[in-house]
């Protein structure tokens, strides 16, 4: 074998950029990033076969810090470009990350209709409970009766779980973890890009500076790891670890296998080139007139 054709390994430092994240000290998303690092280096993914998109907020800023193709959108709408880009390129890993205001405020629509057409992207919510880009305010997954800076007297509202949402609109692949558990986050975000289909992975990533300094540990003290015995496959199980009180269950709640909206797409496709004459433009036109 010649030197030119000799396959180099990919170690997690060939994935950094030259730009230095620029979160705050402590914040969780650090991890966040490592470990995709290790994800990105343990399955040899390829950096220019790879697009990265994100949204608005402070984990949106993450495609700047990996060396594959990337873009920063406009607030909420991560998941729009990376389902265009999947299916005008589907042979291309397709990553989108972003916050959980990014993603279940403005972008909760967008997350909704992501999960039932199934594409194969995998999305990574980091999840903070707040607002942090913007100062503080509260957030959809801000626990009821948290005081922020805009809910002064505690949050009236109740908070969103982000997995149980995903699992209820048809995500074929649901994980939890915790930026502190570098170990299993690395395995979650391996396992979610190894999936056929549309895979959510809602990371723990504690905001210390609105959310406080002790966030690490409330969360490390409420760690728990699914038991070995539960069947992801079934819904209803999965569903049942997102509404636990004072415990954070980490591991893949939810996973099944079905086609992808591309793997429809293509049969679609097929059948289209058949041996059935084509319909002419008049007769597809036709289709819209009315019919009274």
């Amino acid at each position: 074998m010649s030197a030119s054709s000799t396959k180099v390994e990919l170690k997690p430092g060939a994935y950094k950029t030259d730009l230095k994240p620029v979160w705050c000290p402590g914040c969780g998303d650090f991890g966040v990033l490592n470990a995709l690092y290790r994800s990105m280096a343990k399955l040899q993914i390829e950096p220019w076969n790879t697009v990265i998109l994100s949204g608005i907020g402070c984990s949106s800023r993450l495609p700047g810090y990996v060396t594959t193709y990337g873009f920063n959108g406009v607030h909420g709408r991560a998941l729009t470009l990376a389902m265009g880009v999947k299916v005008a390129r589907p042979e291309l890993t397709v990553i989108a990350v972003g916050g959980d205001g990014d993603g279940l405020a403005i972008g909760g629509n967008h997350l909704i209709h992501a999960c039932r057409r199934n594409l194969d992207v995998t999305y990574i919510l980091m999840h903070n409970e707040i607002y942090g880009l913007t100062k503080g305010q509260a957030a959809p997954t801000t626990p009821t009766g948290d005081k922020t800076k805009s809910t002064y007297w505690g949050n009236p509202e109740p908070s969103v779980d982000p997995c149980e949402l995903a699992i209820s609109t048809g995500a074929t692949w649901v994980g939890r973890g915790f930026a502190g558990d570098m170990k299993v986050l690395t395995e979650l975000i391996t396992a979610a890009m190894e999936h056929h289909g549309f895979s959510f992975l809602n990371v723990m990533s504690p905001c210390v500076t609105w959310r406080g300094d002790d966030e690490f540990k409330r969360l490390k003290a409420m760690l728990k790891y699914l038991p070995e015995d539960h069947d992801p496959s079934r819904r209803a199980s999965a569903i049942a670890f997102t509404r636990e009180k004072d415990v954070l269950t980490t591991g893949v709640l939810y996973s099944v296998e079905t086609p992808s909206m591309v793997d429809r797409l293509e049969v679609i496709k097929e059948e289209a080139k058949g041996d059935k004459p084509a319909p002419s433009t008049k007769e597809i036109l036709s289709t819209f007139y009315p019919t009274f």
